[in-house]
């Protein structure tokens, strides 16, 4: 009987693209043979299943997210987010180099913020611009002089991060206004552990439950001066927005309360929020709504999604707008290409995570090249967000490419353009079976003013059309749950290093204890995830924790897993 990997070869370029390098393969080298060193577990387990077995056990995700509310808006429609039941394995050695990387470029981008919208030292000393920023579409001069009582602009960040064709990661670009995507992960983890639940035993997968924590406590900390028991609350646009599902779930697992525009208004300098027990006042303001409707007194003057007036209030210091107001303009891609002299110059370190070579068309040497090579080349505009007008110019229409001639040449400011290069692949079950397919990686960060801590995983993000190298959901995406191995693990050695070979359907009785004992302890929490889903939210203004959380439910398999490191230890002594 064959394998679930019969027949899979790691993807090789397009042929429509000129300039062809063949993907790095996430599991298996390009001898075809050997499987990588993270994945040495996980390969076998796998193998092991059928394409039925495996696919049963995805459309029961499916079907898990539908019915808990685990969707996301794809071209109108709701549908049930997808999440593949292949994970992407993540060394230790590898996710330091990650994790240091990510927690960097938040710690340059905080003091890039602070100092564009205050004394502009890095544009008196010639290392930005002025026109840069004075010229970014989400730079905002309503908040020059802005700041959180601990200094804290960016308390969430999503850097988007890719392995590139020799395996090495770079950065794609930053989400340091409102980034999404978080939820995906808590929910991804909470039906992977009972999907898999042996592996997460044998492997030691680093837990993501510590994330709300992370984040209230964050949050907590940038709170006005002199307010020892902050009111928190999750600002939202309301039910109809694309990621509502993630708004709801943060606010309830954080205890906080979770309100819209129309429950805020502003007096005495003051933000206060609408109870039935009477107004009370706010302290921090977690929105998920973008700067240009939170306050129809400095922005458009037709929105309801804010409330007059809240700018005012941060000024005065009488509440904590997070992310901060004018965060955007960290997020330009036209910035993007400074930040390795970013970094250089506020912390006088050399990037550990390089950006993907860019061509900034604003320089007229670089449009005239871009232009020569439009074909080959990727086109973003430099405010764009969910790959929306993205242009992949090898597999663009003549037509299309003469449009985007035009673009540039009207406003090359606009855009940048970048080599096409070749997403890492992971193998997912598609209609035809286990197949390549690109994708990338969103670690969130989130930084409390002492630390900058990194979510250790992310969102894995997969473009699950064959040849697709754009992995939004927006754009027919879908996900897979990221493991990031402990750093103690045996299966902590480079990505590079081989581990077993392509076949083998063995399993030790160790391996059948284990998936024994850790399918109870997965059914334990499960229970305590039902109890979580049926609950409608924290005690009052977030004072105390919520009464379970991720975190409760991968408890149990922690404790199996120390249960079991105990028993192997012990094991050892009595050689």
């Amino acid at each position: 009987m064959g394998t679930l990997f019969d027949g899979y070869t790691p993807a090789r370029a397009s042929s429509r693209r000129k300039r062809r390098a063949q993907p790095w393969d996430e599991m298996f080298p390009t001898d075809g043979v050997s499987v990588r060193e993270p994945y040495r577990e996980l390969y076998p387990a796998l193998a092991r299943m059928t394409q039925e077995e495996l696919r049963g056990r995805t459309d029961a995700l499916a079907s898990s997210y539908l019915a808990q509310g685990v969707t996301f808006d794809f071209a109108g429609e709701e549908r049930p987010f997808p999440l593949d039941a292949v994970p992407r394995v993540i060394a230790a050695s590898e996710w330091t180099t990650v994790e240091a990387g990510v927690a960097q470029r938040v710690r340059a981008l905080e003091r890039f913020l602070a100092d564009v919208y205050g004394p502009q030292a890095a544009v008196r000393d010639g290392v930005i611009p002025a026109a840069l920023i004075s010229s970014s579409t989400h730079y905002h001069r309503q908040a020059a002089g802005i700041s959180s009582a601990n200094g804290v602009r960016i308390h969430v960040s999503g850097i988007d991060v890719i392995r590139d064709e020799r395996g090495d990661w770079r950065v794609l670009e930053d989400n340091v206004r409102v980034p999404s995507g978080v939820s995906y992960v808590i929910s991804n983890r909470r039906v992977m552990a009972q999907t898999l639940p042996e592996l997460f035993v044998s492997m030691r997968v680093r837990p993501v439950g510590d994330y709300p924590n992370k984040l209230l406590q964050a949050l907590r900390a940038s709170a006005p001066e002199g307010v020892e028991d902050p009111t928190v609350v999750v600002l939202t646009p309301g039910v109809h927005n694309s990621a509502y599902y993630e708004h709801t779930l943060l606010a309830r697992l954080m205890g906080v309360e979770l309100v819209e525009g129309r429950d805020l208004f502003c007096s005495g300098g003051r933000v206060w929020m609408r109870t039935t027990a009477g107004p009370t006042r706010v302290d921090v303001i977690y929105r998920r709504v973008d700067d240009e409707f939170l306050d129809p007194q400095q922005f458009r003057p037709d929105s309801v999604l804010g409330a007059p007036g809240m700018l005012l209030a941060a000024r005065l210091g009488h509440v904590t707008i997070a992310n901060a107001v004018g965060n955007g303009v960290a997020d330009d891609k036209l910035v993007y290409t400074y930040v390795p002299d970013i970094i250089r110059y506020y912390l006088g370190e050399e990037p550990i995570l390089p950006n993907v070579d860019t061509w900034r068309l604003e320089e007229p040497e670089a449009l005239a090249e871009v232009l020569d090579r439009l074909d080959e080349v990727v086109v973003k505009p430099v405010d764009g967000s969910g790959g929306k007008g993205l242009v992949i110019g090898p597999d663009a229409s003549k037509a299309e490419l003469a449009q985007l001639r035009t673009q540039l040449l009207s406003d090359p400011r606009g855009w940048i353009a970048q080599p096409v290069v070749q997403l890492s692949t992971i193998p997912t079950l598609v209609e035809d079976g286990m197949r390549p397919r690109h994708a990338d990686l969103r670690p969130f960060a989130v930084n409390d003013g002492e630390n900058v801590w990194v979510l250790p995983g992310g969102l894995t993000r997969v473009a699950l059309p064959e040849g697709q190298l754009v992995v939004n959901s927006s754009q027919g995406g879908g996900s897979k749950d990221t493991w990031v191995l402990d750093g103690d693990s045996a299966n902590g050695a480079g990505a590079g290093a081989m581990g077993v070979m392509r076949t083998g359907r063995s399993a030790s009785g160790m391996g059948a204890l284990v998936a024994d004992q850790a399918t109870k302890a997965v059914e334990t929490s499960a229970v305590v995830a039902a109890a979580d889903a049926g609950s409608t939210g924290g005690s009052t203004h977030g004072l105390h924790p919520p009464e379970a959380s991720p975190q409760d439910e991968e408890a149990p398999v922690r404790q199996q897993q120390q249960q079991q490191q105990q028993q192997l230890r012990g094991a050892a002594t009595t050689c």
